[in-house]
């Protein structure tokens, strides 16, 4: 079989080169549309469940919002297990579904199941499903910084929520833009206890009338000549006044007013997170979170464009403060693994006309590795495979074997015309020549084909790891596999109609070769001892593998090699109880600490929670 592939593609070169021509093509399209990330995302298949029901303590949350949440999705499909975590006012419910669960089907499992519970929840408790996110969504962050000194942290806060997020979130591949810091801007009603007996007023009662008063109500129509009026009641709140006549009770035919029991004015929502910004004091941040399987690289290069366009929108003296980026670590990962694969290729060209003292005989090498790594690009797209170290690596690796046939199959056509020569005196025209290659080609092509898949069945227990492991280093399987295949398939193609059209002139014996004679010279001698002395060798060997058991059992252990990413996380642990004012001051304090190394850019701080499932 493998020797009618041979002989069919020298016989039908033309085709040969048009298929090599598509593989090109699509590998070059897969290698410009495979989304690129620094590593593989380990994140599992979850769903957030995240409710807010402020001012309840943890414990009531947990009995009365998270327990119920929980219970109702244990029993859902494909469902590994689930997680609950109550705090102040807040729920997550974790769902962490099977591997390889359809992210978006998990999602409508979700809210199904959470609409048959809604009626056992409290009243006014709304759960809501997260962003379709993963763990490792979080792909740029900014501060909103105001060097005029004019606006305060709410102005601030309000370009953010109603300028910012939703310019960013317009950007293809944006799931949210969650805000950290800052203050929303709302109206509170301060209330005096005494005119509250005095009116005999529940605060209650109050909560009632302030929400019936902002509204808006609907009437008919009615004609007057030959024009049509449509009748409605404008009762939403426009001003602080507005709230302070709201009417609460009439009293002997006295209404009593909101401003008869309190005062009302324009201030700062209560807030469980705080952003700071090089230890110079508090700032707005905004977390950019990316949808689940986008392109990391695509959305961020989206991310600065809008940020760009509009700067310009913006107050005088505010600006945008770019405090994490993932395109930098993304970006100098992938340009230190092209360089190293560029790298490699040298060097592999270089040993092959080293070796093979033929340039030309170098060059069915040289072009069939490129074409090689190419066309892995294809199954990697198709695959949804993303770019990264472990994916890239993976056909790092796999470069040396990727050419071994190659190498064979040409160094085999060189002996098989030097025996030729030996044996009719003569170089062999061109059908001749053909004929001989083919027939080295031949030779080795069946052992050299079964040679390659061997090795890449070698991979084949890596498929078996499962969880954050499998997610780890399956890509590199995956990717070394596909290369070691297209390696073995244009070993017994490409390879041979290459070897017809180069390999021809004056081709050097192998004992020309200086560098060939040099260590056939070292061989020669070491062979023959080993062979002379095998006992000793195998105890030898032995010893030596028995000497790395020591180290070996000392070398140090971790999940993920370290990454130069230039940008570290420092999670410091306040004690329970501690006030967010009181955190604020720490993490001033501790900003303003780390901005002073002189290799310190920018120190960005968070204390608390952002507003995002994303962050609990």
């Amino acid at each position: 079989m493998i020797e009618r592939i041979i002989a069919a593609s020298v016989r039908n070169r033309f085709l040969v080169f048009v298929f090599t021509l598509f593989a090109i093509g699509a590998g070059i399209y897969g290698l410009v549309h495979t989304p690129l990330d620094a590593i593989p995302d380990l994140s599992d298949a979850q769903v957030i469940v995240y409710t807010d029901w402020e001012g309840r303590s943890p414990d009531l949350v947990e009995d009365q919002v998270t327990y119920p949440i929980s219970t109702a999705f244990i029993a859902a499909p494909k469902v590994k297990f689930v997680r609950g975590e109550s705090m102040f006012g807040k729920s997550f419910v974790y769902v962490i579904f099977q591997d390889g669960t359809d992210i978006y089907w998990a999602r409508s499992r979700v809210i199904e199941y959470l609409s048959s519970i809604r009626a056992s929840l409290p009243e006014g408790v709304n759960p809501t499903i997260g962003p379709d996110a993963t763990g490792v969504g979080w792909v740029y962050e900014y501060a909103l910084v105001d060097d005029s000194g004019k606006l305060d942290l709410s102005q601030l806060r309000s370009i953010q929520d109603w300028n910012l997020r939703y310019a960013l979130e317009s950007v293809k591949g944006v799931s949210e833009v969650a805000p950290i810091g800052g203050f929303v801007k709302e109206y509170q009603i301060d209330l005096d206890p005494n005119a509250l007996l005095a009116h005999n007023i529940p605060l209650s009662e109050i909560v009632t009338r302030v929400k019936s008063s902002n509204s808006d109500v609907g009437g008919k129509t009615f004609e007057v000549s030959t024009t049509e009026y449509f009748v409605r009641g404008r009762g939403y709140f426009k001003s602080i006044a507005d709230i302070e006549n709201v009417v609460l009770k009439v009293e002997n035919g006295t209404p009593v007013y909101v401003k008869n029991v309190g005062s009302v004015h324009l201030g700062g929502a209560l807030r469980r997170g705080v952003a700071e910004l090089d230890g110079k004091g508090e700032v707005v941040g905004g977390i950019v979170v990316m949808r689940y399987g986008e392109n990391a690289l695509s959305v961020i290069e989206g991310i600065k464009r809008k940020i760009d366009n509009i700067k310009s929108s913006l107050p005088t003296g505010v600006r945008i403060v770019p405090t994490y980026d993932r395109s930098e670590l993304i970006n100098r990962s992938i340009a230190t693994l092209r360089e190293k694969l560029i790298e490699e290729c040298i060097v592999v060209a270089l040993v092959c006309l080293v070796f093979l003292w033929h340039v030309r005989s170098a060059l069915v090498v040289i072009i069939t590795l490129p074409i090689a790594i190419l066309a892995s690009f294809i199954p990697m797209y198709y695959s949804h495979l993303t770019s990264n170290i472990m994916s890239l690596g993976g056909i790092a690796i796999a470069i040396g074997a990727m050419i071994d046939a190659a190498i064979i199959m040409v160094e085999n056509a060189h002996k098989s015309l030097e025996h030729f020569r030996e044996k009719h005196g003569r170089e062999p025209n061109n059908g001749e020549r053909i004929e001989a290659i083919i027939a080295a080609a031949k030779t080795v092509g069946r052992p050299l084909f079964f040679s390659l898949l061997v090795i890449t069945v070698s991979f084949l227990p890596v498929f078996s790891l499962t969880a954050q492991e499998g997610r780890l280093f399956k890509p590199l399987a995956f990717t070394k596999t596909f290369s070691m295949f297209f390696a073995a398939m244009l070993a017994i193609t490409l390879a041979p109609v290459l070897m017809t059209l180069l390999i021809r002139g004056k081709i050097a014996p192998e004992t020309k070769n200086p560098l060939n004679r040099f260590l056939i010279s070292i061989y020669e001698p070491a062979l023959d001892f080993v062979l002379r002395f095998r006992g000793l060798v195998l105890f030898g060997a032995l010893a030596l593998l028995v000497l790395t058991i020591f180290p070996f059992v000392r070398l140090g252990k971790e999940f993920m090699p370290p990454l130069n990413e230039g940008t570290l996380l420092y999670m410091p642990t306040a004690v329970p109880g501690m006030s967010i004012t009181e955190a604020t001051k720490i993490l001033q304090i501790q900003d303003r600490q780390l901005k002073r190394l002189p290799e310190v850019t920018t120190v960005f701080g968070k204390a608390g929670q952002a507003e995002t499932a994303t962050d609990p």
